[in-house]
């Protein structure tokens, strides 16, 4: 497991950021930041879950860094905080002694993002999914998966993808060798917004997920995409019925989750009543801690067999 050489925070800047509204600026978003001594994992391949409605941005996943290393946050459909504000993902770049996490924020022009291919629309260089056009956004049908949801504009581009390869991070041994164009830089120094309360309740949720632990999932995430932020039951059910169908899953052991999993809902169902159909933060932890439990749980059952052998 690679292990944590620094992390930097500068307490001026995150009083600054502390006291600030949403708009802030890029200085603010590299000032804290994440330094290891090894590079994240190759990005997963997965497919991208359909666009739950007008109004919802992809917003690709990452490797993150916590306190067990390094883990998988799902590329997942998010509402950006304005009108006409596109995503630049975040990044890993060599800093010449440790690899530095450049955090990802909204802004109205696509910034650098270390020329990663992320994929569905994120080429490496700017953002092929879509843009805004009179206050409304319009998708790019040829990177934008919609399933049967019916969505108001969408047009259809061909995106030629000249980085093809999994590569995620810039600079250092391996790493990629693009630079910031003049026109990522000036994108860099416009006023952004920081990721939304949905993003960071997003990852923190995965930073609690240990399924999700590069260490612990060999490169392969479970969770590798989600339709919009909080779908964890869904996705847990969906596991379930795989390992059902694998025969990996006893009865015993599904009606054990099953159960768990109804115990959760009814729950949150509670809390929403109570809350005037909202969750507030404590809940929000609380249910995410609790699907935390329930995915090792699957994850037990479903590999107890193979560790028995």
């Amino acid at each position: 497991m690679p292990s944590l050489k620094t992390v930097r925070t500068i307490l001026l800047a995150a009083a600054a950021a502390a006291a600030l509204p949403a708009v802030a600026s890029a200085a603010v978003n590299i000032a804290i930041g994440v330094s290891v001594n090894t590079p994240p994992p190759v990005l997963p391949v997965y497919a991208q879950p359909a666009c739950p409605g007008d109004g919802y941005m992809w917003t690709p996943g990452y490797w993150a860094w916590g306190p067990a290393g390094y883990y998988w946050v799902p590329g997942v459909w998010v509402r950006p905080p304005a009108t006409g504000v596109l995503w630049t993902p975040g990044y890993w770049g060599w800093g010449g002694s440790a690899y530095v996490f450049h955090a990802g924020y909204w802004g109205p022009h696509i910034g650098f993002y270390g020329g990663v291919n992320y994929g569905f629309g994120y080429t490496g260089v700017g953002y092929e999914g879509g843009y805004w056009r009179g206050g409304a956004f319009s998708y790019n049908r040829a990177v934008n998966n919609f399933g049967s949801v019916h969505i108001t504009n969408v047009y259809n581009r061909t995106v030629v993808v000249n980085n093809v390869n999994r590569v995620s991070y810039n600079g250092g041994r391996g790493g990629l060798t693009l630079r910031a164009s003049e026109r990522e830089q000036a994108a860099f120094n416009e006023h952004h917004f920081q990721p939304t309360s949905n993003q960071i309740s997003h990852e923190q949720a995965m930073r609690n997920d240990r399924s999700q632990l590069a260490s612990f999932n060999h490169g392969r995430p479970q969770t590798a995409a989600m339709s919009r932020v909080g779908e964890r039951g869904d996705i847990q059910q969906q596991r379930v019925a795989n390992g059902v169908h694998s025969g990996q899953l006893t009865p015993h052991e599904t009606g054990s989750i099953e159960h768990n999993e109804a115990r959760i809902n009814q729950q949150v169902h509670a809390d929403r009543e109570a809350n005037g159909g909202h969750l507030n933060q404590q809940e929000r932890q609380q249910v995410n801690h609790e699907q935390n439990h329930v995915s090792q749980q699957i994850h037990n059952d479903t590999h107890n067999d193979r560790e028995r052998r």
